[in-house]
């Protein structure tokens, strides 16, 4: 089959690769019909490189048609069936699952890296499991993970469900935002988008969103979003000051830091991150694990601009072991502070009705800019990487 391999920093190439086959009774096999580029991906594609060996496939957001069945997972799934594929692995029994902790599944833990649930696509910190930037693709614990859902509808409408709309879906809920509150969300990619309308669904009485790109802030307006320019301050302490004036003097009452450590600023240790990719990957591993830095304009501004006893949501995905926190002001400002892997599972089925909806509530018909056939794929990653084109959403059809 054809497939979206890594093959060197920056580098990402279509190549053919050994079709997939049942290994565990609770496996199933998947014909892919869509498959879309994360934000995360790009992780990959610059930065987490030591963690990738030539060849591996990527990519965590995928869904399409059973081809293949385990004899474990015949009870949920049946072949033909149309499904959605969460990004991460999870059993559905184990103590973290019995919890809705999904992103924590004792059966899938990547214990000798000391990191959660294996992700499809994402690295030997995470299982080393061939992701979904592919023509087929083998889903292990297809007993519970596979969302079936139904015939005759776009893709695009059900897609989502397989990361960025849990994500924000949990990162709007993290918040805690008041009913009639206000919540600012950094970071308008695709998480911030779906954040953005997700928020107002639930009941936010304001929301603004803050990003430097013009598409990215005209389609969170059009979504109701107070869009919010970057360039217009000079580093995350006047951004957290205007946050602050915006909202009576006090700040937001919850911030949503959808940037993650592809963050804009802290020049010195972008070029820190670019050469550690450089380094022989024993090595590469070794400064990553001890003594990597994230940049931290985005989280920073998160923490500054809420107001004191709000509440700073974090979705955007961190790698550093020694960032620097503002803990004093942490503490003096009463903030509380959750964050984590989307527990995929546990969102679903309430996002689920909003999805069959026809009026499309959260615009999941409203989002991707760009499909390509997956022969295209490394076009793709690059203009989403640079922005170019419009881009804020690639899906591709393998």
């Amino acid at each position: 089959m054809k497939a979206l391999t890594w093959q060197g920093n920056e580098q990402v190439e279509v190549v053919d690769v050994p079709d997939p086959r049942i290994e565990e009774p609770t496996d199933a096999i998947i014909r892919v019909t869509s498959t879309a580029i994360c934000g995360s991906d790009l992780h990959l594609y610059g930065v987490l490189g030591p963690y990738l060996e030539p060849g591996d496939v990527l990519g965590h957001e995928a869904m399409g048609v059973v081809e293949e069945v385990g004899s474990g997972a015949r009870g949920h799934l049946k072949v033909g069936d149309r499904v959605v594929v969460p990004f991460n692995i999870s059993c559905g029994h184990c103590w973290m699952c019995e919890r809705g902790l999904f992103a924590q599944c004792e059966t899938t833990q990547v214990r000798g890296q000391g990191k959660g649930a294996s992700l499809f696509g994402y690295t030997s910190l995470y299982g080393s499991v061939p992701g979904g930037q592919a023509e087929y693709l083998r889903v292990p614990q297809a007993q519970f993970g596979p969302i079936v859902i139904p015939d005759g509808t776009p893709d695009e409408q059900f897609l989502f469900l397989s990361d960025i709309l849990p994500t924000a879906w949990q990162a709007v809920r993290y918040a805690d935002v008041p009913p009639g509150g206000t919540v600012a969300v950094l970071g308008l990619g695709p998480v911030g988008q779906f954040a953005v309308r997700i928020a107002r669904h639930l009941g936010a009485g304001r929301v603004i969103g803050v990003d430097r790109v013009p598409e990215r802030l005209a389609l969170a307006e059009r979504h109701g979003a107070e869009p919010v320019d970057l360039d217009r301050f000079d580093g995350p302490g006047e951004l957290a000051a205007a946050l602050i004036d915006m909202v009576d003097g006090r700040g937001p009452d919850a911030t949503i830091d959808a940037v993650g450590m592809e963050a804009h600023g802290g020049g010195l240790v972008a070029a820190a991150q670019k050469a550690t990719g450089l380094l022989p990957d024993g090595l590469a591993r070794k400064v990553t694990d001890k003594f990597a830095l994230d940049r931290l304009d985005a989280l920073h501004a998160a923490m500054k601009g809420v107001r004191r006893g709000g509440t700073v949501s974090v979705s955007g995905v961190y790698g550093g072991e020694q960032d620097p926190m503002p803990m004093m002001e942490m503490f003096d400002r009463g903030i509380q502070l959750r964050m984590g892997q989307a527990h995929v599972r546990r969102w679903t089925d309430e996002i689920l009705p909003l999805v069959l909806d026809p009026a499309d509530p959260l615009g999941t018909l409203d989002l991707t800019t760009h499909r390509l056939p997956l022969a295209e794929a490394a076009h793709g990653y690059e203009m989403f990487r640079a922005k170019s084109d419009g881009c804020i959403k690639v899906v591709l059809s393998p």
